[in-house]
């Protein structure tokens, strides 16, 4: 496939205004062939009120970097990204600091897509482990 890798990082980043993704801070920083890298900030915007990174936020920054993956496959003219499905395994907290975001294409098909996401800390300790299946569809005049 090929690509331009800061014309993609342009585009994911400018979508995330006015949106969840710029609430939370996501920025986009890294793109491949077969990956998605953003990172999100974890202060009191993404606590949850013992003061650790809440695992929704997690899950939705999984979610933004997954189905924002996707769209490096598909001809965004004629076809729309929709996820359909996220599990998310939390091995560690973190209060603080920042934490990185990959989605991995393990299946490409023509109709769905499935991503596993890793996200870590900034000592690269795993925070979450998420799949999430996107479904391509066509787009609507």
């Amino acid at each position: 496939m090929s690509f331009d890798k800061e014309k993609m990082l342009q585009l994911c980043n400018d979508w995330c205004k006015n949106t969840l993704m710029e609430t939370l801070e996501i920025e986009y920083i890294d793109a491949g062939d077969d990956f998605l890298t953003a990172k999100m900030p974890v202060n009191s915007r993404v606590h949850q009120p013992v003061g650790l990174l809440h695992g929704g936020a997690t899950v939705a920054l999984a979610e933004s970097v997954g189905s924002a993956a996707s769209f490096l496959f598909i001809n965004a003219e004629k076809q729309e990204v929709r996820g359909i499905e996220i599990s998310a395994n939390h091995v560690r907290s973190t209060r603080e600091g920042t934490v990185f975001c990959t989605a991995k294409i393990i299946h490409k098909g023509a109709s769905i897509h499935l991503w596993e996401i890793k996200i870590v800390d900034e000592d690269d300790r795993l925070i979450s482990v998420c799949k999430l299946t996107n479904m391509i569809l066509s787009r609507r005049k």
